[in-house]
């Protein structure tokens, strides 16, 4: 078994699209958009086969989770950048361009290389090699 997609709502959907094809080179679908409940979505593929699918509908309540905060439930995306370089450099891109870093790069206990980034609405990305 794999796992097929995981899901996000979210507030900006165009925001959020451009934020993983920009950085993470993910390869969007069309917009897919439901007139009856208002809502869109869009299926971002990353290399490979696994697949993040970003949904918008206005009915759809804020979020109480702090991201500062661990909490229940998911915590975060891992996305592998494919070296301890590449970590390093997306991290910088990231910081540089203003998204908050909440740890990193930097080896973990158990010999991970990573780095935490939160995204435009605050959801953690573990960036590992």
């Amino acid at each position: 078994m794999k796992i097929e997609h995981i899901a996000i709502w979210v507030k900006d959907l165009e925001k959020m699209k451009i934020f993983y094809e920009t950085y993470f080179n993910a390869k969007s679908n069309e917009k897919y958009f439901n007139n009856t409940n208002k809502f869109s979505s869009y299926f971002l593929t990353f290399e490979g086969v696994t697949r993040l699918e970003l949904m918008q509908m206005p009915s759809i309540p804020e979020s109480s989770n702090n991201p500062y905060i661990q909490s229940m439930g998911l915590v975060h995306l891992a996305i592998s950048a494919g070296s301890k370089e590449k970590v390093i450099n997306l991290t910088k891109r990231l910081a540089n361009d203003g998204y908050e870093i909440l740890d990193g790069p930097r080896y973990t206990g158990d010999g991970y290389f990573e780095s935490t980034v939160l995204d435009p609405e605050n959801n953690r990305i573990e960036i590992t090699v």
